[in-house]
């Protein structure tokens, strides 16, 4: 099979963590001695997954800078998908560069010990046009098992009791034919609801460790698991 690109969307603001964005944008906030988008490629690149579309925008000069010094095995191709453009009108901006039947998607700020083999084999055994990875990631509150006005059980931080959007995808070149034309198309609304519609997307379960990095108090839990000496998203390599 040919090398399958991975799309990764790197080109948002990241207003929600001002804390570690003021000079640099939120893909080159470091985990350990690393920018989280250095582990993300990493991740996939351990994997197999070697050629990486980087989808560019706010302060997308300082990432190209930062990932010019990468491994020789790997090939990366920056786009400029400009700086007010939505997640899905940057995947549509590079379609021209995702030459195979299949491609790859992720976020620009997400970790897990994720098996992305047997994410793509789910895949191109069912045939449709979509994969999702869903994850139940803990809840943020204790969650309490009331009768009346007493509290019968306390769980402190449980899973989710419903299943969310993982951020690593893998689509058909028919994905494309979603995508609106402006560049206020979001991934996440009109084309995600459009496959559903349509029948055409499914999800892979991911049981272990994920983590997105949304806030200041992510940024904090990733680079303690870092420090730790085993972070736990380096298991699947």
């Amino acid at each position: 099979m040919p090398d399958l690109p991975v799309v990764i969307l790197c080109g948002g603001e990241g207003t929600r963590f001002y804390e570690a964005t003021r000079e640099r944008p939120k893909p080159l906030a470091e985990i350990g001695d690393r920018p989280i988008l250095h582990h993300i490629m990493q991740l996939y690149a351990a994997q197999g997954f070697r050629r990486f579309i980087l989808c560019l925008g706010h302060r997308g000069e300082m990432i190209a800078d930062a990932c010019r010094d990468h491994p020789p095995e790997w090939r990366i191709d920056f786009a400029d998908t400009g700086i007010q453009t939505m997640t899905g009108a940057r995947v549509r901006r590079v379609r021209h560069l995702t030459d195979t039947e299949n491609f790859m998607v992720t976020y620009g700020d997400g970790l897990a010990d994720i098996d992305l083999q047997a994410l793509l084999a789910f895949h191109l055994g069912h045939g449709d046009i979509g994969t999702v990875t869903g994850v139940q990631p803990n809840s943020q509150f204790g969650e309490l098992a009331v009768e009346g006005d007493r509290v019968r059980a306390f769980a402190e931080k449980p899973k989710v009791s419903s299943v969310i959007n993982g951020g690593f995808f893998v689509f058909r070149q028919a994905f494309f034919d979603y995508l609106g034309p402006g560049d206020d198309c979001v991934l996440e609304r009109e084309p995600m609801t459009g496959l559903c519609r349509d029948g055409q997307l499914r999800v892979h379960r991911h049981h272990g460790f994920w983590q997105c990095m949304d806030t200041f108090k992510d940024f904090r839990q990733l680079n303690e698991l870092w420090l730790s000496g085993a972070p736990p998203w380096t298991r699947a390599r």
